[in-house]
């Protein structure tokens, strides 16, 4: 083992792949990496858990070492996406943990989104939008209309501004802080948002390296590598998972280095400011979710 600047470490002698069936490689593969680190947060010998492996084990050893906060029906994926008309992000959630959602899980979604807001962007009362195919109520699935239907009714508490239904379009605009979804339709969105990326910095970088916009290159740069790094994954670290009884951050399997560094900072950073504890208040505080 290389240089760890003096950091206590744990030896593990197990490794859950990324093909691994997540619940099963928690449940056999109890001294992996991420089981231990996750019981390493339970006992309180690490203040957070980060990882860039196995998404579906990472959420299953913080699940089950962890456990859920008070009422939490289950746990989400909270995303950070990138915002131009402002200095914080767009929190994007459920990213991915619950393919299938009820409307209750759907509310708790938008009172633990908002409390991340508050601690980690200090947005002092985040606007909740629901991503549906158009802003009016009566646009949506069954799921999407009554899980409106029970926001609209107070149902998040108030810690949070509920601005009614927003679309894909709205990512990037100013109309809501947090963006609450199911998780399959919200792992689909955020991979789109990533693609389509890519794709625009990559055509942008091909023909402003033809010879003849040399000049014009050279003129734009110093204004583009700034949009470049705002956009850069790297730079947000990793998701959030909200819900368990400790903090546990989610780093992409390509993390540069400079993504697992960011990563680790802002786990320590929700970590000592109280992050769970916060998530835990929210959807203790909020009303009753009953319809």
């Amino acid at each position: 083992m290389g240089d760890i600047g003096g950091l206590p470490s744990v030896e593990a002698s197990e490794v859950i792949g990324m093909d691994d069936d997540p619940g099963q490689g928690v449940r056999r593969k109890k001294d992996s990496s991420l089981v231990r680190a996750a019981e390493a947060v339970r006992d309180g010998r690490a203040l957070a858990m980060v990882s860039a492996g196995n998404t579906g084990a990472t959420m299953a050893s913080a699940l089950l070492r962890m456990g859920r906060l008070p009422g939490v029906i289950r746990p989400a994926i909270a995303t950070p996406v990138p915002n131009l008309g402002r200095p914080w992000p767009t929190v994007l959630l459920d990213a991915g943990a619950n393919a299938e959602c009820t409307p209750q899980m759907l509310v708790q979604f938008a009172q633990m989104g908002a409390a991340f807001a508050r601690k980690r962007y200090a947005v002092e009362r985040p606007k909740v939008g629901l991503l549906s195919i158009g802003e009016e109520k009566s646009k949506g699935t069954p799921l999407v209309k009554e899980t409106h239907a029970l926001l609209a009714e107070g149902a998040g508490g108030r810690g949070l501004e509920f601005v009614g239904n927003v679309e894909g379009r709205d990512f990037f605009g100013l109309s809501a802080d947090v963006i609450v979804t199911d998780g399959f339709t919200g792992n689909v969105a955020l991979k789109t948002m990533e693609g389509s990326l890519r794709f625009l910095i990559g055509a942008l970088t091909e023909i402003l390296g033809r010879p003849e916009v040399k000049e014009t290159a050279d003129a734009l740069y110093p204004h583009l590598l700034p949009l470049a790094a705002t956009l850069d994954p790297d730079n947000i670290g990793g998701a959030m998972l909200l819900g368990v009884d400790g903090v546990c951050v989610i780093s992409h399997g390509s993390s540069s280095s400079v993504a697992i560094v960011n990563a680790i900072t802002e786990a320590h950073d929700l970590a000592v400011n109280g992050l769970v504890e916060a998530v835990a208040d929210s959807v203790a505080q909020a009303s009753p979710v009953t319809r």
